[in-house]
């Protein structure tokens, strides 16, 4: 792992490595005004199990935001780290399509539609 430089800060749309029950890709959904400053930032963990009976998961597949296998964000478990918590560097960066679904996705899970 590499070494946080001392003015990094995790930018929205970004995906990286996680430690939450296990090591997980997960993308950075708060907004950089935000992160820059703040101690944690909001994301969206990803999984590696499809859950047909879950419509709010967004399928992001291998090579997108540098993960290197298919994906689920799973929009209905929006959740708050530490930025300690993220292992630098960042994986990738999401495309515009598939952050546009998961915030779509999370929007729903929360009510916000």
């Amino acid at each position: 792992m590499a070494r946080t430089p001392h003015a990094w800060y995790p930018r929205r749309g970004e995906v990286y490595l996680v430690d939450l029950d296990k090591a997980r890709p997960a993308v950075i959904l708060s907004v950089d005004s935000l992160n820059r400053h703040a101690y944690d930032v909001c994301l969206v963990p990803f999984t590696t199990v499809q859950h047909v009976k879950f419509s709010m998961r967004v399928l992001v597949k291998r090579g997108d935001g540098g993960v290197d296998h298919d994906c689920w964000a799973k929009c209905d478990q929006v959740t708050t780290l530490e930025k300690g918590f993220l292992r630098y560097p960042a994986l990738g960066v999401l495309s515009d399509p598939s952050f546009a679904a998961i915030q779509e996705q999370v929007k729903i899970a929360l009510g916000l539609t």
